[in-house]
């Protein structure tokens, strides 16, 4: 077996490993960020579970850490109460990002994680196998249920030779990305192998499964090998470390061969991680702002290149640039080493180490202005500018514009500085709370900004409702629920969340919905891509949204609409979507009876034309029967 199957094999609970079947996964690990956390302990709290189930669960802090009200606070207090109510760990703001950190800390090979993240696949890069899932996902895990995913095809991705200096793993996702583009790797895990793995450390294993999920992958993984070993030994984690390969001769679905050593510094250009050039190519493009973090790449090798290149000089007066460590360890090392003082001299503005600007949490460019960002995506306004224009690239090409004050290929700032890692590294548990040894003890402190769960109608059997919206092909959650530091502090208020459903696409949508008190919501292909956010769904469903119908839908919002009890729908003939306009009424009708089929179709009548149009569902019998009660925890309470 290669690598995916032997850690599916050692935690299936239902289903085979049958390509396209659906396959229940025991989950080991669990983690949450404050974006997506104070909702998925809502639901967990409403499943009336005492303690968490699996083997360690985590809650961090690391997205809304900027505090211009009450809300972000309040909702810190709460989580960190009902981590210690529940048996899960806290990781307070300020201590690092999540995935840095869960591989520093925590992360197993040949364990299985979910997080309420769409970059959970980063801890991959450490031999686990682990995904990115909606709150509610988490929830239920915690709870003790397994995690369900499609069987997908797993691509052998071959790497052969080694990077040449100025050239990073960065550089090999973009590849990747250049190649297949965001929804090349939906349905499928890619599965790194070959003599070039060897020459890459765990967080460059890390970077290029952070970004995976850019592909639309289920999940990207590398194997567990001396490497990995070394890694957790300077972590102090030893004892954790297993080897974990493929077998000689394992089999895989497609191979990808990429030559490390052909590859050259590349650059994804505005609004996609798939518009992916040569860094070459766009040499001499002005650039007003660098900002280099995130969970992608803020890890200690990536911040000391960053110094050592900054060391004795000075960043160029157009450029405004913001560094953002990955974690309390990282900085500590870089003070003790003189780093953070070369990148202060520099010119360099030192931010906390959290998400930040990726989420749009601060940092937005000015009008119309060129940023380059070590970041993993630059959708439209993401950055909370929205006419600005987001390049992703690697630290390398970063400093090299913020240096230059132009989109410069690093290979002409001369001779890369030789790196000295530190073989054991400081390690400082204290900022992790562990859970109150006395849960029943603990109360749950709750601000006002916190509010109810909805409760959701079952699955009606015809939908008469109105288009409510009809948009193009690879809408993200960042346009259908926007991030940034207005909107995310109101994750756990659904009410004053839903007002800004679709906001930056169409500010009178969520007006629309509420007269309207039902619709559909028509689009093209990869709907949902990016983040994991489970409001993306949420909100619609409490807008009056009954189904979405598109040409195709990226994984985990798939997962959030059914588990919200969206009824998600295809077109059965992708010529079909020219037939629905914005305002026309449609019908479904026999939806429960039509859900019964083997065959998968529901046929739906336009109102305004008279025609039909042959629309296809692909759910499971356990999807169904989520959708029939409208939605997970509706399921959940009439099956306990």
């Amino acid at each position: 077996m290669n690598v995916s199957q032997k850690i599916i094999a050692s935690h299936l609970v239902s289903g085979t490993m049958k390509t396209g079947e659906e396959i229940g996964l025991r989950i080991d690990q669990t983690l949450t960020q404050d974006a997506t956390g104070t909702m998925a302990y809502l639901q967990f709290e409403a499943m009336g579970v005492p303690r968490v189930r699996t083997q360690l669960s985590v809650s961090y802090v690391d997205h809304n850490t900027l505090q211009t009200g009450f809300e972000n606070a309040d909702d810190h207090r709460f989580l960190q109460s009902i981590a210690a109510k529940y048996g899960i760990y806290f990781s307070p703001a300020g201590n690092g990002i999540c995935h840095q950190l869960h591989l520093e800390r925590f992360g197993i090979p040949g364990r299985t994680l979910i997080g309420s993240d769409s970059h959970t696949p980063t801890a991959g890069g450490l031999g686990m196998l682990s995904f990115g899932a909606g709150g509610l996902d988490v929830a239920c895990a915690m709870a003790g249920e397994p995690f369900y995913i499609t069987m997908p095809k797993i691509v052998r991705v071959t790497l052969k030779n080694r990077l040449r200096p100025w050239v990073s793993a960065k550089d090999v996702i973009l590849e990747l990305l250049r190649r297949l583009s965001v929804k090349g790797g939906r349905g499928k895990i890619f599965e790194f192998s070959g003599p070039g793995v060897a020459t890459l450390s765990v967080p460059e294993r890390a970077t290029i499964t952070n970004m995976g999920t850019e592909l639309g992958a289920t999940t990207s993984l590398f194997p567990s090998d001396s490497v990995t070993r070394d890694f957790l030994a300077a972590q102090k984690r030893a004892k954790d470390w297993k080897k974990l390969t493929a077998d000689d001769d394992a089999l895989y679905d497609e191979e990808i061969i990429i030559d490390l050593a052909a590859l050259e510094p590349m650059i994804a250009l505005p609004h996609s991680p798939d518009n992916v050039k040569k860094v070459s190519e766009l040499a001499g493009t002005p650039v007003q702002q660098v900002a280099i973090g995130s969970c992608t790449n803020s890890s200690l090798a990536d911040m000391k290149l960053v110094a050592k290149t900054l060391k004795g000089k000075k960043i160029h007066p157009n450029v405004s640039l913001v560094i953002s460590p990955g974690s309390r360890q990282v900085v500590q090392l870089l003070a003790e080493s003189g780093d953070l003082a070369d990148m202060v001299a520099s010119g360099a503005r030192l931010l906390e180490c959290a998400c930040g600007p990726c989420i749009g949490m601060g940092q937005a460019p000015s009008s119309g202005a060129v940023s380059l960002r070590t970041f993993n995506r630059n959708f439209e306004a993401r950055s909370g500018t929205k006419d600005a224009k987001v390049f992703l690239c690697s630290p390398e090409v970063a400093v090299a514009a913020a240096l230059k004050g132009e989109i410069t290929d690093p290979r002409k700032l001369g001779k890369k500085p030789a790196l000295s890692l530190p073989r054991s590294l400081p390690v400082d548990k204290k900022l992790f709370y562990p859970p109150a040894r006395r849960l029943k003890s603990v109360e749950v402190l709750r601000g006002p900004n916190i509010k109810p769960l909805p409760e959701f109608a079952p699955l009606e059997n015809t939908i008469n409702a109105k288009v409510l919206i009809r948009l193009g092909d690879n809408i993200s959650t960042d346009h259908i629920l926007p991030a940034g530091a207005k909107i995310l502090p109101l994750r756990s208020n659904l009410p004053a969340i839903s007002e800004h459903t679709f906001a930056t696409v169409d500010k009178e949508f969520a007006t629309r919905a509420k007269e309207a008190k039902s619709g559909v919501v028509v689009a093209g292909e990869n709907y949902g891509q990016g983040s994991s956010r489970e409001h993306a769904a949420l909100a619609p469903r409490y807008l009056g949204v009954k189904a979405v119908i598109v040409k195709s839908f990226a994984r985990i919002h798939l997962a959030n609409l059914i588990n919200f009890g969206i009824l998600p729908l295809t077109f059965e003939n992708p010529t079909d979507f020219e037939q629905l306009s914005q305002g026309q009424e449609i019908t479904i009708p026999d939806i429960l009876e039509k859900l019964q089929d083997a065959g998968g179709r529901i046929p739906a009548k336009n109102a305004a034309t008279g025609k039909l149009i042959a629309l296809r569902f692909d759910l499971t019998p356990r999807q169904k029967q989520i959708l029939r009660a409208g939605g997970l925890l509706n399921w959940i309470k009439k099956n306990s």
